[in-house]
């Protein structure tokens, strides 16, 4: 029987393992080391004693349909209403026959997407929008100001030599001073003008100004299309009712109800290369201070590209040193359950207590360090404990491993964070907190600086190996949001199940306008 090692246990290497063994009858033998304890990588949801956390926010929605028949496959829509739309009386479309939220937990969560940008003390919707309230909130000089920016960038575009070129030929240079530069530099530790473009092409995709007038427009039309609908002007989303988490628990329990094996705390230590024939032989992982190798026919890898050319041998020099320079940016959050924000909702959306509706806000505030923050309560009602009375806020920071703000001890940062959640006058003061907690993720942001200009390097000498495979956003080092990572691994299969060993289709995903615009 051959075998399959897959090297962790985040969306693209479950989705990988499950293929493997549903479409089966392959006499394949699927084993999956997680270095963690924990399913679902980036995508995890943490839960502190009963307030649940989710690792970045996670919109489930893609112009995919095979993505879409998966995730209805291992949750399905659900068919009665939440809780908090029994509350409040909204109306949300429903499934007939789909499971009731308040009785099942394998239930996918229909949601309002609401996103908006914090500046100076005011909201801005993400994207910007061409309502009033963008121009009232703005001021008519500034409005003025933003207008003529945005027609000289229309016509004079600009070479796109760096993410600040890309934006500014989309939006002007004046809105993107005010909603793109310093958040952008917050996120990423560099200024967008040392930043490669093509995190704009796969992030922002077809996202500007004559876009946002396009989607203006199209909503006066009797029928819309969600495929054709830039992704991040979408309004509403599917999302697990416990959270990203639990979607990657229940393919877990999948998988090794078909006979698959994960294996916790296993760290993949060495991947063993035969550089003649062109094969990985094997894969050793260490757990509990104990190695031990596995042998393996074919090695599909969602790990970090530089580790992975790290625990390789006789990698050339060249490789090893451009692999050895990929740059990452590290995520921290604090947790944090209060009574009420002092923020007032004056939207037409209707919410549990009345909070603001926001999924999460973009903060633009160059006094504080605080990138984003979620309101949990708004993903799904049943991440709160305590609905009605608290309000469970995910306070977002982006930091370097090893960095003064990464140093911090959790209690140190836990009262950084409070006093800028204070200073911006989103609670009154730090006992306002009820209770709160940290959770760090290494490695969460694939960056484009540094050596990622070499890249494609990189990625020829490891096409080189037939049987390796490199999936999702870390083992591509590209920023793909769940749906292209799964389908780096649904391509993965197809390509091992029909013995293709040119790998350009995978890591095609996310690169190709066209994969962007159609559904497959």
């Amino acid at each position: 029987m051959k075998k399959a090692v897959i090297i962790g246990a985040g969306p693209a290497g479950l989705t990988a393992a499950f293929e493997l063994l549903k479409r089966g009858n392959n006499g394949i033998e699927v084993i999956v080391l997680e270095e963690s304890q924990d399913m679902g990588g980036i995508s995890k949801t943490v839960n502190y004693k009963g307030n649940r956390m989710d690792m970045g926010g996670h919109r489930f929605f893609s112009k995919v349909d095979r993505v879409n028949k998966w995730w209805e496959e291992m949750l399905p829509m659900q068919g009665a209403p939440a809780y908090d739309d029994i509350i409040l009386g909204n109306k949300k479309q429903l499934k007939q026959g789909g499971p009731d939220p308040e009785r099942d937990d394998r239930v996918m969560l229909n949601r309002n997407r609401v996103s908006r940008i914090y500046f100076n003390s005011r909201f801005f919707d993400y994207p910007i929008s061409l309502k009033p309230e963008t121009f009232i909130n703005m001021g008519f000089l500034t409005t003025i100001e933003v207008g003529f920016s945005y027609i000289a960038s229309v016509l004079h575009k600009r070479p796109e030599n760096s993410l600040e070129d890309f934006y500014i030929n989309r939006f002007g240079k004046k809105l993107y001073s005010m909603f793109f530069e310093h958040y952008t530099e917050n996120l990423w530790g560099r200024h967008p003008r040392d930043i490669d473009p093509s995190w704009g092409a796969q992030r922002v995709k077809g996202l500007s100004i004559i876009a946002i007038i396009k989607d203006v427009f199209s909503k006066m039309l009797p029928s819309r299309d969600k495929r054709h609908v830039e992704t991040s002007l979408i309004e509403s989303f599917s999302y697990p009712k416990l959270g990203p988490g639990q979607l990657w628990d229940v393919t877990a329990a999948e998988i090794e109800k078909m006979g698959g094996q994960i294996i916790k705390g296993a760290a993949a230590r060495e991947i063993s290369a035969d550089q003649g024939a062109g094969l990985v032989r094997s894969v050793t992982y260490e757990k509990g201070g104990v190695r031990t190798t596995i042998d393996a026919d074919y090695v599909i890898s969602s790990m970090p590209i530089k580790d992975l050319v790290g625990g390789m041998n006789d990698v050339p020099r060249g490789i090893s040193e451009v692999a050895k320079g990929l740059p990452y940016r590290d995520y921290m959050t604090l947790g944090i359950l209060v009574p009420k924000l002092n923020l007032k909702n004056q939207t037409k959306i209707r919410t549990v207590s009345n909070i603001v509706p926001d999924n999460w806000v973009y903060v633009h505030d160059r006094s504080v360090k605080l990138g984003r923050f979620q309101i949990y309560n708004n993903w799904s009602p049943y991440l709160v404990q305590d609905l009605k009375n608290t309000v469970w806020v995910g306070l977002e920071y982006f930091a370097n491993e090893g960095d003064r703000l990464w140093s911090l001890s959790d209690e140190q940062f836990t009262r950084f964070a409070i006093s800028e959640v204070v200073k911006m006058g989103l609670i009154d003061r730090p006992e306002d907190v009820m209770d709160s907690h940290v959770e760090r993720v290494k490695k969460a942001y694939p960056a484009y600086f540094d050596t990622y200009d070499r890249i494609d390097e990189v990625i020829s000498y490891l096409n080189g190996f037939d049987n390796l495979f490199c999936v999702g956003r870390n083992g591509q080092h590209r920023y793909n949001n769940i749906d292209h990572s799964m389908m780096t691994s649904f391509l993965t299969v197809d390509n091992i199940l029909s013995g293709r060993t040119d790998k350009t289709n995978i890591w095609n995903v996310n690169t190709e306008k066209e994969y962007h615009e159609k559904g497959n």
